[in-house]
């Protein structure tokens, strides 16, 4: 079995990682930034907009962005049972390449809701 190596390239701008996704894996998605159809994601754009490369950089608190907390990520939350603001904190407090790193130990795309 091929071993998957940590790639803080494949975080999304949410806090997602790429990385451990099925459709990424399976060359079925180009992952969060070299995904130009995925122009509907208000935090891809506005992480752009900044130049940067997720929300960790941004010196607003996550946990009060309207464009983070949008209606979109609210269903993606849901479905994913994902605490995306929880890896905005950890990519704060620890880098990309520490989250890249615990999300392929882990093999998720993103920390869990408790």
């Amino acid at each position: 079995m091929e071993k998957i190596e940590a790639n803080k390239e494949l975080i999304a701008a949410c806090g997602f990682y790429c990385g451990a996704c099925r459709k990424y894996l399976a060359d079925k998605c180009a992952g969060c930034h070299d995904n130009e159809k995925a122009t509907w994601c208000k935090i891809r754009s506005c992480v752009r907009s900044h130049d940067f490369h997720t929300c960790a950089e941004c010196h607003k608190d996550v946990a009060k962005c309207k464009i983070y907390f949008n209606f979109i990520g609210k269903i993606f939350a849901f479905l994913f049972n994902s605490d995306r603001a929880a890896c905005i904190r950890y990519i704060e407090e620890h880098g990309e390449q520490a989250f890249a790193e615990e999300m392929t130990k882990r093999k998720c795309q993103t920390i869990k809701r408790k």
